[in-house]
């Protein structure tokens, strides 16, 4: 951050100041669990956040009265688990986090984790539509590839719908990717930048290194997808079934609330790669794709289509849509049958 003010002329410098200065309320829905107290901390740490919210079902004010005894200005509040404290905390936030939800353990996929996320998932986007129609809307809690779509058929359903404002968080998976591309090409993974379509879960994952300017082959280039795809089993399996990626999610989904807050407060040209509802691949089904996205003051600015691929990489895109067809459709249904 600094590096890059020093590159600013002054009248960049003077514009920062003032955009950072601009109040900006961030809420956290899941503020107690592994991923929330984490991602809580990051979040007091960033000076574009100047309101810090969080709720939930047990240990909210907790958190809020440790994470709001670090000297940065930003104000630390808790809320307790009521339906006043959750209307209370979701109300003028510019961007709503939800990492809510119970973690994996070993052998399982984020789709074992469906029947209870889903309805946490679902009575958060309520609460959420009520009180915070107009926040950006940011899905952590897995499965992604359903919890999304569930959040927006919630909002739908209350009249508030904006395709613009919701959002899956797919950051980590860059993250790894950049990171173990790193690892085999002896690089600085902070300036590798792999771009990874498609979903979040296993399958649906498809990093297209090609784009990149690296080129891997063989039995190393099916090792990288892989690792880059089911990267988060190694954490599960490495805790000994006591949790899964928390830290490096909690990381990923501070960027990503970052790039909103720079892109809302008036930074041109920020790209995030994220889960919206898309254009790309409607006529297979699949009304929600991850893929470059710019952001801009009211959310999805431009949605960057997938590019030049590899026939290996379109075989990956091929198996993906299959997925995400079905877990986009599980994630309606669930709302259809349970709303």
């Amino acid at each position: 951050m600094f590096a890059a003010r020093q590159a600013f002329s002054a009248a960049q410098r003077r514009a920062f100041s003032s955009t950072a200065r601009q109040a900006s309320k961030v809420t956290v829905l899941g503020a107690a669990g592994g991923i929330g107290q984490p991602l809580s901390l990051l979040l007091k740490l960033n000076p574009r956040v100047s309101q810090l919210a969080l709720y939930d079902i047990r240990g909210g004010p907790g958190v809020a009265a440790d994470v709001g005894h670090i000297n940065t200005k930003s104000e630390v509040k808790g809320y307790d688990p009521t339906p006043s404290g959750l209307k209370e905390c979701l109300e003028g936030s510019d961007v709503v986090l939800i990492p809510a939800g119970v973690p994996r353990k070993p052998g399982m996929t984020r789709d074992d984790l469906f029947n209870t996320n889903a309805s946490i998932v679902r009575d958060l986007a309520k609460a959420s539509a009520e009180s915070a129609p107009e926040a950006n809307i940011c899905i952590i809690s897995n499965p992604v590839n359903s919890t999304v779509p569930i959040t927006a058929e919630v909002f739908k359903a209350a009249g508030v719908y904006n395709p613009k404002r919701i959002f899956g968080v797919t950051t980590l998976d860059v993250v790894r990717a950049s990171r173990f591309i790193s690892q085999i090409k002896g690089t600085d993974p902070a300036s590798e930048i792999v771009t990874v379509v498609g979903g979040h879960s296993g399958a649906t994952i498809v990093p297209l290194l090609s784009q990149s300017g690296f080129e891997l082959k063989g039995e190393q280039l099916d090792e990288y997808v892989r690792r880059v795809q089911f990267g988060g089993d190694e954490v599960v399996q490495a805790k000994g079934g006591a949790g899964s990626a928390t830290l490096s999610m909690a990381m990923a989904g501070a960027r990503f609330a970052e790039s909103l807050l720079k892109a809302a407060q008036g930074q041109k040209g920020v790209v995030e790669p994220c889960f919206v509802e898309s254009p790309l691949y409607k006529d297979k089904g699949c009304d929600w794709f991850a893929s470059n996205v710019e952001l801009g003051p009211n959310g999805v600015e431009k949605i960057h289509p997938v590019g030049k691929i590899t026939e290996y990489e379109q075989k990956l895109l091929d198996v993906c849509l299959g997925d995400l067809a079905k877990n986009i459709k599980k994630g309606v249904d669930f709302v259809k049958a349970n709303p």
